[in-house]
């Protein structure tokens, strides 16, 4: 099913992708130097759907830096919850093996006085 779903995602996006860069496909000089853009030394001439897609990949980079930023004191968090699980589930398994079966009834025996209180029997 998630194979399925991934499929009816993304064809039509690379359709729509493919479809941009028959249609755009005409060489476009980007300047790289804003003071003078008639200078050539810092122009490259590209098909414009290069363009696009650049900076659409540039976006997703971008923006999945600053999501993983955001995100970091969650990712903390989460480090030290499993640290500190770890640490809580050897203490049980160490208080497990040292614990020792009890020999004897855990209650008191018959006939004694329950602290202190004299023997009605």
């Amino acid at each position: 099913m998630k194979r399925f779903l991934e499929t009816l995602i993304l064809v039509p996006i690379a359709v729509v992708l493919a479809v941009l860069a028959v249609a755009n496909r005409t060489p476009v000089s980007l300047s790289l130097d804003p003071f003078r853009p008639e200078e050539t030394a810092l122009t490259v001439t590209v098909p414009l759907y290069w363009v696009i897609f650049a900076a659409l990949a540039l976006g997703v980079i971008l923006g999945g830096f600053a999501v993983w930023f955001r995100q970091g004191r969650y990712r903390k968090a989460a480090r030290r919850n499993r640290r500190e699980a770890a640490h809580l589930r050897e203490e049980v398994e160490t208080f497990k093996t040292t614990q020792e079966p009890a020999t004897g009834p855990a209650l008191p025996a018959p006939g004694r006085a329950p602290l202190g209180l004299p023997n009605r029997a």
